[in-house]
């Protein structure tokens, strides 16, 4: 039986014959230690709570410096007072706006600037603009007309802004006097700076806004410090 099996073998390998072999199985892929995948785990998590912290820690203190500019009354001589618009009523000034244009006429009587600039323009339905409106009241009021500029077609606070640098530059103008409510101070500031007008601001009221206003005032300033007010008068409408 030996010498049977070593002649089959031997004719094997004579003739060049090799046993049937399978494929060889494919390797499965070795998983990463637990340990190595608890890891990172752990610092996604980590990074994700710090820049949490961070982004509040951004808004807490942008909300603290927007409470801070709600008292401001910065009101040196100027090229011109810029009164921010606000509803009206069929030509009459609403509450809001007439406190700013009370203000902006206190201003002007003090001496602070020659010219008035009353912006906001015409939302559907209206028969007049902001500007018409404060300008009537203004004029009703004793202001001549060459110290009135109107700016008419604004319809949010950087279109008003961005119309009346243009046509203050063009008069040589640059230095002004930003005339609104407490809450609004610190976005008006940086929309001015950002289209080119050096600004102050003297409030109307301080103390009065809720938390709410005050919350989405920061959030607009944390916001448009970041994008730019354009992009974000453009994303927001």
């Amino acid at each position: 039986m030996a010498a049977s099996g070593s002649v089959g073998t031997a004719r094997a390998t004579l003739t060049g014959e090799h046993p049937a072999v399978g494929p060889e199985p494919t390797p499965r892929p070795v998983p990463p230690p637990p340990r190595r995948r608890r890891r990172w785990g752990r610092r996604l998590t980590r990074f994700a709570a710090v820049a949490v912290l961070v982004v509040l820690g951004y808004f807490a203190v942008t909300f603290l410096q927007v409470w801070r500019a709600s008292t401001w009354d910065d009101a040196p001589t100027s090229d011109a007072i810029v009164v921010l618009g606000a509803a009206q009523y069929d030509g009459r000034p609403s509450p809001v706006l007439e406190a700013r244009l009370r203000h902006a006429l206190m201003l002007y009587r003090n001496g602070s600037a020659p010219v008035i600039v009353v912006t906001g323009g015409r939302m559907e339905g209206d028969t007049y603009t902001e500007a018409t409106s404060g300008y009537n009241w203004l004029r009703a009021r004793g202001v001549p007309d060459e110290a009135i500029l109107k700016e008419v077609h604004g319809r949010s606070t950087f279109e008003s802004l961005a119309a009346t640098e243009r046509f203050l530059d063009e008069r040589d103008l640059d230095e002004v006097i930003l005339v609104s409510d407490g809450y609004h101070a610190l976005r008006v500031q940086g929309i001015a700076r950002e289209v080119g007008l050096t600004p102050h601001v003297s409030v109307v009221s301080s103390g009065d806004a809720s938390i709410a206003q005050m919350g989405r005032e920061a959030v607009a300033v944390g916001v448009g410090r970041v994008t730019g007010y354009r992009r974000l008068t453009r994303i927001t409408g």
